[in-house]
């Protein structure tokens, strides 16, 4: 009998939305901490449930971090010059700790369950080619809302590249701040998961998208292997060429999607166990801050997407049919995923759950 294994991925806007309008001044909301811990719990607390009603199942929950990752760019921008700025790799590393610890609540929910079983956040680094075309054109949405004049000048004044998010419930433009987001090639440590996941641990990984690095290759000098990586760190070893260079790693300024490097870690599982002989049944169930995907998205022609094959949903892409940045990863990803052993997605709001599995909300994608 297959083993069954779900990963559930937390979009960032789940925890801390976006495009809020606060109704007593009708300005942009920007959700503060116990907000994210409230909207955090009420996740953990439907994981619980799914989890008592499946409790042989493995289970892996991966988080995006585009809204934390932007407020934590914010705070070091108005502290300067008193503290130094943080690079995007660093501020990933942040998320992930902070995110996970408030996913880790999930335990809790658990216990009150009766159910013995642990969360854990696995602080992870996902590897991307330094080479990837998304350093000239970033597409990644990451920080607060803005509208459409505020984020032009801070355009001009701050060097960011801003680009149109989508409107709110009033009609109006947002805008949010774009970042490089390269495609994940490796998880570093996908052992660790691997093996937290398979003794009941549920892992709370690749948060974020993971923390970029890329590999360094070495120079050859004097008979050693030199590596450079970031702040003038070296690493030396002797120089063999009958061996590989070793796997060193440093960080890139970055911000990797968390539904493509979801869809690798769960591709990566499925291999692994496909080399113990074991077969996993695997789900991806990705939760985001709108109901499904969605044909000509706000506009007067909108239309659900409720049921779609494997060939219907790559045709839609290959036709650029969904918004880089936002939904067109989310495509990729469940693309990506079902191609690599995956049984099917669902896309849709935690909150809608139960109804996407019975057919009624969201969208199920499947061979």
């Amino acid at each position: 009998m297959k083993k069954k294994l779900r990963i559930f991925a937390l979009g960032g806007n789940e925890v801390s939305p976006t495009g809020k309008i606060d109704p007593k001044t009708s300005k942009l909301i920007i959700p503060d901490l116990p907000e994210q811990w409230r909207r955090s719990a009420e996740t953990c607390k439907l994981l619980a449930q799914i989890i008592k009603e499946n409790p042989d199942d493995y289970y892996v929950i991966t988080h995006g971090n585009g809204p934390q990752v932007g407020n934590i760019l914010l705070r070091a921008e108005y502290s300067q010059p008193i503290l130094h700025l943080l690079p995007l790799d660093v501020c990933d590393a942040d998320t992930q700790g902070a995110m996970g610890y408030m996913l880790a609540q999930l335990t809790n929910d658990l216990k009150v369950l009766g159910i013995n079983r642990i969360a854990a956040e696995t602080v992870t680094r996902v590897v991307v080619n330094e080479n990837d075309p998304e350093y000239l054109t970033p597409s990644k949405f990451i920080g607060p809302s803005y509208t459409k004049e505020d984020a032009l000048k801070k355009q001009e004044r701050d060097g960011y590249k801003m680009k149109f998010y989508k409107f709110n419930e009033l009609g109006e433009e947002i805008w949010r701040r774009v970042v490089p987001s390269p495609k994940p090639v490796d998880i570093v440590e996908i052992e660790i998961i691997d093996t937290n996941m398979r003794s009941g641990i549920i892992p709370i990984a690749v948060g974020g998208g993971g923390i970029p690095v890329k590999k360094v290759k070495p120079e050859i000098i004097d008979e050693e292997e030199v590596y450079r990586c970031n702040y003038d760190i070296i690493y030396k070893k002797k120089y063999d060429p009958l061996l590989n260079p070793i796997d060193i790693y440093t960080g890139v300024e970055a911000v990797v999607d968390k539904d493509l490097a979801t869809s690798l870690l769960g591709k990566m599982l499925i291999q692994r166990a496909k080399e113990r002989n074991e077969e996993f049944d695997a789900e991806l169930i990705i939760f985001t801050d709108i109901d499904s995907v969605k044909l000509n998205y706000q506009t007067t022609d909108q239309k659900d997407i409720r049921n779609a094959s494997l060939n219907e949903i790559k045709k839609l892409i290959a036709n650029n049919t969904f918004p880089r940045g936002s939904m067109a990863p989310k495509i990729e990803a469940a693309i990506n995923f079902i191609e690599s052993g995956g049984s099917k997605v669902y896309i849709t709001k935690a909150s809608l759950y139960y109804e996407a599995l019975a057919g009624n909300a969201g969208t199920k994608i499947e061979v």
